[in-house]
């Protein structure tokens, strides 16, 4: 498997994608520990927000935003060949129970993961 720790920019060919990927990491009140362990896993993180959080590599770039409940929303860019990459880096994360769900260049739902 490939290690998702590669760390930089979005390549090229996936800064032209629409967002492509959202998701709800429940139960996780607060985006600032969840960036926190996407940076210690070698992502890049920044502020994007007063609460929010950008963490990416060079092949996912996703935002962090607390919602209203006890959830933190995911939304952004992934290879889709890297979808189930993601999902790893969440377990590895202590993500706990998410949801992802993952799109094609016209918003039709390619896959959906519950965990």
């Amino acid at each position: 498997m490939r290690m998702p720790d590669e760390f930089g920019g979005l390549t090229c060919e996936l800064t032209d994608l629409p967002n492509n990927v959202c998701g709800i990491l429940h139960g996780h009140r607060d985006a600032g520990p969840v960036a926190s362990r996407f940076e210690r896993l070698g992502w890049r993180v920044s502020s994007s927000s007063w609460h929010g959080y950008e963490v990416g590599t060079t092949w996912c770039e996703v935002e962090l935003e607390p919602a209203e409940g006890p959830d933190v929303l995911l939304n952004g860019v992934v290879d889709p060949s890297r979808f189930d990459d993601l999902a790893t880096v969440l377990r590895r994360c202590g993500a706990g129970t998410y949801t992802l769900e993952l799109y094609d260049e016209d918003g039709g739902l390619l896959r959906e993961m519950r965990v």
